[in-house]
This record gives structure tokens, sequence and C-alpha cells, in this order.
């Protein structure tokens, strides 16, 4: 079983950067598309940034130019550098993995394996 584990999430100041980590157990994360969700209390799971196999990347609007999603297949790992945080980035953020070869993007309903989430908190 795959499984995947978060780590980094943390309370920080509006205007503060946080990085995201998520470390992938297994042999095949390098053909995984890779992505970070954030659910705030009371909302729908929503995209904030996924990264293909390929290196193709795409941001929620919310966050382009503030969030940088990047990966190291040599450490199995996904970050997701977050820059210039607002109080609305506040949720717990989840890593989900899917291990189909696709070219392009995955909906949500496409992801096999989900990490068990991370808290951040942006105090205004």
């Amino acid at each position: 079983q795959v499984q995947l584990v978060e780590s980094g999430g943390g309370l920080v100041q509006a205007g503060g950067s946080l990085r995201l980590s998520c470390a992938v157990s297994g042999s095949f994360f390098s053909v995984y598309a890779m992505a970070w969700y954030r659910q705030a209390p009371g909302n729908q799971r929503e995209l904030v940034a996924a990264i293909t196999s390929g290196g193709r990347t795409a941001y929620a609007e919310s966050v382009k130019g503030r969030f940088t999603i990047s990966r190291d297949n040599a450490k199995n790992t996904v970050f997701l550098q977050m820059d210039r945080l607002k109080p609305e980035d506040t949720a717990v953020y989840y890593c989900a993995a899917d291990r189909q070869p696709r070219v392009g993007i995955p909906g949500i309903a496409e992801y096999d394996y989900w990490g068990q989430g991370t808290q951040v908190t942006v105090s205004s």
C-alpha cells in the first residue's frame, strides 16, 4: 500500500511563508501525478496545485504567483512552497497521488492515494 505523509504545516502570520512536503512510499513515485488539495471548515476540498510526471503544473487562480509546486523524484517527495500567505489560505492541506500515467492534470476522482492532511493556519 502506498503511503503519503505530509509535513510542514503550522501557524504563520499573513504575508509569511511555509513549505509543505509530502513523502511517498514505494518505487513508482516518478510516474505519479501529484497534487495538493485543501479543505477549510464548511467548504469542499479544492485543488491548490498539481504536477504531472512530466513536470506540467497547474494552479488554482487564488494561489497563482504565490504558491509553487515541485517534485524531487530521487527523494519521492513533492513540495508546496507557499509565499505571501493570506488568512483565506487557512485550511487542512492534503497531498494526493494518481498512479495512472497521464498527459493532463487528473481530476479529484482520479487520485488513488491521499495523505492524512496537515493544518495551515494564517493569522491576520
